[in-house]
């Protein structure tokens, strides 16, 4: 090799050597350090800076020409604009959103530097997610910090066969400007030598469509101002030392921006409610909303609102979601195709699965796999973007995907083993929200022995937990059981809930439960039982919707059902519900008829042995006689009725006895505190707490903890009424009762 296309790290090793100097005092004579010599001779640097290479000729003595020469191999080592295929794709014009991602990028970029850690970053999510475009935008974005060069090489990860590291690495290496001759044969050196290139080129490189963590790890440098980004479906979690960003969907308001700028502002303005409603259809899916944009700018004479109205119909939208080779299902597709047979399976028979989510339990009863092997399924499916996973052991599906996995269920599996699996799946989630419900009832509790239904319901507070997470799902069940005339069943899960709906006061479907139970009980000709669960539902309009009047119409309703059947115990019930109603209408005039119901009531459910009830109707005449400004006309009621309480014999479930009890001394607390009694009202208040707790109702008991910090603070113990105050904080909290939280939070504040 001449000296004219020597490389510079041999020609200035031979002009160093002429010169007789070593690297030490090369260093020494031309202020450039050591280390960045003896990196410049081996290679490692190929193209140092003209001011370095001017010091470097000055120290040698070199001559005019043999400077120039000097000069010329240190140009032809630098970095040449990037080629040899790698270059970037187009980045899209209308790229929208994604902020706090691109900040992200940009800080990790701002760190990248000579000899610390080169940066990597993953940006991970399913399919139409907008991964590539992400990265090619911020490629663009952070084009200055990177003047040695971007480049791109798609891995081909959704294929059959994923591209070999060993061969992107030849083309990394030949845009990088090494001539094909001096690439490694082996796949190793291959990788040495990208490293040593990257280790002191501000160079960023974007691998697309990454297969795994195997495929990419040869591709990462180790040290210096270089970065990576890597897209991928999968998440890429076993990747050391890099900065992960998985993308969801985008917001609404940036979905409907991004649609916008793709078919044009005046157009996006002329109807407002229909660019957010295609948005909302198109799953705020950044490849939706660009396809939906694409099919819209084809066709000038369709309107937002057209388009809507046929991505309305959910056998059709996937179709319409296609435009020219852009299409939503296609990209679904390629990760369908990646999954293994039980991956494959759990994916197609969660499209029935109901509601926002769904746990492991749920999906393996539709899949009929073993809890272990459908969780293993469920996770791979997480890993390739076609199912979310937003808390620990629970999945959602995004509402395309949904739609993708109902088409496969169609295509792949007789219209006989859906029919079952969704048969399978109702009867499930009912026969669970029984047990878990009768966890609340008094006499129940613990599921029956022998019972096994996946789900671990080994307390209240598990049964809670599963009645709330699987709500949306058991209550899809139960209409559905109400829609093929399955009257008993929608009983049973009802009556089931009736103590539990007490927990759990703001879910806003009780009314829709109770109205389907009463709805079978009438169906089933049984007076009785319809005027029960007409007074369940007499409840949900009161206490859950606040509609008095309906709830008290229903409740007479209910009464005169109970009069046909003879059932004085369920007519005194319908009384009492009738009496809760009315009790919170504006109005004396209300006071005094919820006094006449409860007084009857009472009666009637004394006669008929009720000793549960009978107290909840005493209770509600004697808080109206209280609001009356009849104070010593309710304490009398309600000395008489603890005193029975708490009589031995007195029968019934000791827990409801109790509770009854709890509520009557919480009246008389409230009673004494209206008329400045404050050492009694805070006694009554501590002897109903122990039995409030038992059972608690979270805005009941929460009252109470905060009229007791009331009567403390009178009483100069701020220390106890705080301690009250945080109680009921943590309820409300506990409870999502947003408001409650807020208002005693402030009160805490206060103290």
């Amino acid at each position: 090799m001449s000296e004219g296309n020597a490389p510079f790290g041999v020609l200035l090793r031979r002009l160093r050597h002429a010169a007789g100097l070593t690297i030490e005092e090369l260093a020494h004579a031309s202020g450039v350090s050591v280390r960045a010599i003896g990196n410049m001779e081996r290679g490692i640097s190929q193209g140092p800076q003209r001011r370095i290479v001017e010091a470097l000729a000055g120290a040698l003595g070199l001559t005019p020409e043999r400077a120039g020469e000097l000069a010329a191999a240190a140009r032809a080592g630098r970095p040449r604009p990037v080629g040899g295929g790698c270059e970037l794709p187009r980045d899209m014009g209308d790229f929208t959103g994604r902020e706090a991602e691109l900040r992200l990028l940009a800080e990790l970029a701002a760190g990248a530097r000579e000899g610390g850690p080169a940066a990597v970053a993953t940006i991970s999510g399913a399919g139409g997610m907008g991964k590539t475009a992400l990265a090619v935008h911020a490629a663009e974005h952070l084009a200055a910090r990177f003047p040695d060069g971007r480049l791109y090489v798609d891995l081909r990860g959704m294929d059959a066969v994923p591209t070999d590291p060993s061969i992107v690495l030849a083309r990394l290496l030949k845009a990088l400007g090494v001539a094909e001759p001096r690439i490694p044969g082996d796949a190793g050196e291959r990788a040495g030598q990208y490293r040593s290139l990257l280790r002191v080129r501000r160079c960023l490189v974007v691998l697309d469509n990454a297969a795994g963590e195997a495929q990419v790890r040869p591709l990462l440098p180790a040290a210096g101002p270089a970065m990576v980004l890597i897209t991928s479906r999968r998440s890429l979690a076993g990747l050391e030392g890099v900065r992960q960003i998985p993308l969801g969907q985008l917001p609404a308001a940036q979905a409907a921006e991004l649609l916008a700028e793709i078919i044009g502002g005046e157009r996006a303005k002329a109807d407002p409610h229909g660019l957010a409603e295609v948005a909302r259809l198109c799953g705020y899916l950044p490849l939706a909303v660009r396809i939906a944009g694409n099919r819209l700018q084809s066709r000038p004479g369709w309107s937002l609102s057209q388009l809507a109205a046929r991505l309305a119909d959910q056998e059709r939208r996937l179709e319409t979601l296609a435009a020219g080779d852009l299409a939503v299902a296609a990209a679904f597709q390629l990760s369908y195709r990646q999954l293994s047979p039980a991956g494959q399976r759990v994916f197609r028979r969660l499209a029935p699965a109901a509601g926002g989510g769904f746990g492991v339990p749920l999906a393996a009863v539709l899949a009929e796999l073993g809890p272990w092997e459908t969780e293993e399924a469920l996770e791979e499916l997480v890993e390739l973007g076609l199912l979310q996973s937003p808390f620990a052991e629970r999945y959602v599906f995004h509402d395309l995907v949904r739609l993708f996995a109902r088409a496969r269920l169609s295509e792949q599996e007789p219209i006989e083993h859906q029919r079952a699996a969704r048969h399978r799946m109702e009867t499930w989630l009912l026969e669970t929200a029984v047990v878990a419900g009768r966890w609340f009832e008094p006499g129940h509790g613990a599921p029956p022995e022998g019972w096994s239904g996946l789900v671990k319901l080994d307390g209240p507070a598990e049964a809670a937990a599963w009645l709330r997470a699987e709500a949306e799902a058991w209550l899809s069940a139960l209409r559905s059981a109400a829609r093929d005339g399955e009257h008993a069943r929608v009983v049973e899960v009802a009556e089931s809930m009736h103590w539990f709906s007490d927990q759990w006061t703001r879910w806003g479907h009780w009314r829709e439960v109770f109205e389907l139970s009463s709805a079978a009980a009438r169906a089933l000709g049984d007076p009785r039982l319809e005027a029960v669960h007409l007074n369940y539902l007499s409840w949900a309009l009161n206490i859950c919707d606040e509609r008095r009047h309906e709830a008290e119409r229903v409740a007479l309703a209910a009464l005169e059902l109970a009069a046909k059947a003879g059932d004085e115990r369920q007519m005194g019930w319908s009384l009492t519900y009738a009496a809760w109603a009315v009790r919170d209408l504006p109005g004396e005039g209300n006071l005094e008829r919820a006094v006449e119901h409860a007084t009857r009531g009472a009666d009637l459910l004394r006669r008929a042995g009720d000793v549960e009830g009978y107290p909840q109707a005493v209770l509600i005449s004697a808080d109206c006689l209280r609001r009356l400004e009849r104070a010593e006309e309710s304490l009398v009621l309600l000395e008489e009725l603890v005193a029975a309480l708490r009589e031995p014999g007195y029968g019934g479930s000791p827990a409801i006895v109790a509770y009854s009890l709890g509520c009557a001394l919480d009246l008389m607390g409230d009673i004494y505190a209206r008329t400045g009694r404050w050492a009694q009202a805070a006694r009554q208040y501590r002897l109903a707490l122990p039995r409030l707790r038992a059972h608690p109702i979270t805005r009941s008991l929460g009252r109470t903890l905060r009229e007791l910090a009331v009567a403390l603070r009178h009483l100069g113990e701020p220390d106890a009424a705080r301690e009250a105050l945080a109680e009921a904080h943590e309820l409300y909290v506990a409870a999502e009762e947003s408001e409650l939280a807020a208002a005693t939070a402030k009160e805490l504040g206060e103290l």
